[in-house]
């Protein structure tokens, strides 16, 4: 598909460049603003190829279908010369704009080292969310053929991807950690090694017969005390270390003893002082999410529901992401389930609930704009847009979604709802939880949804506050 051609083709049938005021899309529709419909052959721009449908509505709805409508935008605006959104009116650019105003307004040191945290994390994901999808359905697979593939070649070699990732985790996390805090990868994936407690890496554990005891405790040396955080912080300490031995250090000898020196006293501090330190922490992250969901039951997952949009909206959830890669460890307390995951993803269908009933009790057209692009991705998992660019600006919406989430997360914790692996939420999020619980999922996100639609309905909408913000 030669989308220029097409475009050209468009920019003709639409009456010239002159006539065109406005260019943006949706997710299927490229919106085009026109100063004199006369000079609109409509029927001519149904005939073109890859063009779907045509809407007239207060702009000119040209369909392409999703993923062609961007290309079809990108050669469309580098003829006419009008920004993606013209006049500010598309709301992936709203919200981008609204979000950096809120990043701006509470940043502050925490959020960007959770920032940090968060980088180091982010790249593994795909890998993580793989690992557990096939973990996840190679239980299911060893539970409903009572073992029956267990040796066959192709299988096992499929499901050692799954348990590989999480078994030498710890090397790729102090691999990451090294590199975002200024140091050299490697050094951090060797002082992630030292944090890998698979039975294939007995490092220092025994020597002989005997096991290798630590001092001060005198206790047997456990190479997985401390896991990822522990892995984590040592990628941190060794790229401190990188940097302040480089800059004292001979450039002669720079190369070889720097390096050198970094692992030599970085393994002592992360064997005497991180991974206990690290211990300590992730028993602590585990004991909090017990209380969380186990004592405080269905108030606890109602409150972490309800919380976690204002999460979201400064960047504090970031500092979730570890946490959630520890949940779904097959080797960790869980058995790789995570349990808190399914109660977050509650907040999106609490927001989509009360784009929904805005849209309906709006009579305000540049705001039923925003949120009919934003509640099909905000359906799917992708909450950002409707976050930003509608219920977070108007205040009283962000808080009724957030009130309303909390229906799901209630929902979420009575049915028990766990999650194999991460990476998509909203009505993707079927695809994650675990098998037989789809429906009891699908459940309790329409409940967030109906929480959400019926508190901003009764309590949510605000029309003066509408027309300050999109006008009249």
């Amino acid at each position: 598909m030669d989308y220029e051609a097409i475009s050209r083709e468009l920019l003709t049938r639409l009456g010239g460049v002159d006539n065109v005021v406005t260019n943006e899309a949706c997710m299927t529709r490229l919106r085009v603003g026109v100063l004199d419909m006369s000079k609109v052959d409509i029927e001519a721009i149904k005939s073109i190829e890859g063009v779907m449908g045509v809407v007239q509505s207060d702009t000119l709805q040209i369909v392409f279908g999703p993923g062609t409508v961007n290309r079809v935008l990108d050669a469309f605006t580098s003829l006419t010369g009008i920004p993606k959104g013209g006049h500010g009116s598309d709301v992936a650019e709203v919200a981008r704009k609204n979000k950096e105003d809120q990043a701006e307004r509470h940043g502050n040191p925490l959020q960007r080292f959770l920032k940090r945290v968060a980088n180091i994390f982010v790249p593994l994901l795909p890998g993580i969310i793989a690992a557990g999808l096939i973990n996840g359905i190679a239980n299911v697979v060893n539970v409903s053929t009572g073992g029956a593939l267990g040796g066959v070649w192709w299988y096992e070699t499929v499901r050692t991807m799954g348990w590989a990732l999480f078994a030498y985790l710890p090397i790729f996390v102090g691999y990451n950690a090294a590199r975002e805090f200024g140091g050299s990868p490697i050094l951090g994936g060797i002082a992630g090694a030292a944090c890998v407690s698979h039975p294939s890496m007995p490092l220092l554990t025994t020597y002989g017969d005997a096991q290798v005891l630590l001092p001060l405790t005198h206790a047997p040396y456990n190479p997985g005390s401390g896991g990822l955080v522990a892995a984590l912080l040592a990628g941190a300490l060794f790229a401190w270390l990188e940097r302040k031995l480089h800059d004292v250090m001979p450039s002669l000898v720079d190369t070889f003893v720097t390096p050198l020196c970094v692992l030599v006293l970085g393994s002592l501090a992360l064997v005497l002082v991180l991974q206990p330190v690290g211990a300590v922490m992730t028993q602590g992250i585990y004991v909090a999410m017990e209380f969380v969901y186990e004592k405080m039951g269905v108030l606890g997952g109602y409150v972490l529901a309800a919380g976690f949009l204002p999460l979201v909206s400064v960047g504090l959830h970031q500092a979730l992401t570890p946490i959630h890669v520890m949940l779904n460890d097959p080797a960790g307390p869980t058995m790789g389930v995570n349990f808190l995951l399914p109660v977050l993803m509650m907040s999106g269908g609490g927001q989509v609930g009360a784009g929904l009933a805005l849209y309906l009790k709006t009579k305000n057209a540049k705001l039923k704009g925003y949120i009919r692009d934003s509640i099909p991705v905000g359906i799917l998992g992708v909450g950002e847009p409707l976050m930003y660019a509608v219920t977070l600006p108007l205040g009283r919406p962000f808080v009724t979604a957030c009130l309303g989430a909390g229906v799901g997360g209630v929902l979420a914790t009575l049915f028990h709802l766990g999650a194999i692996s991460q990476g998509v939420s909203g009505l993707f999020g079927v695809l994650i939880i675990q098998s037989g619980q789809q429906v009891a999922y699908t459940v309790s996100l329409v409940g967030a949804c109906v929480g959400g639609f019926a508190l901003t309905w009764l309590f949510g909408v605000d029309d003066e506050r509408i027309e300050e913000l999109y006008g009249a």
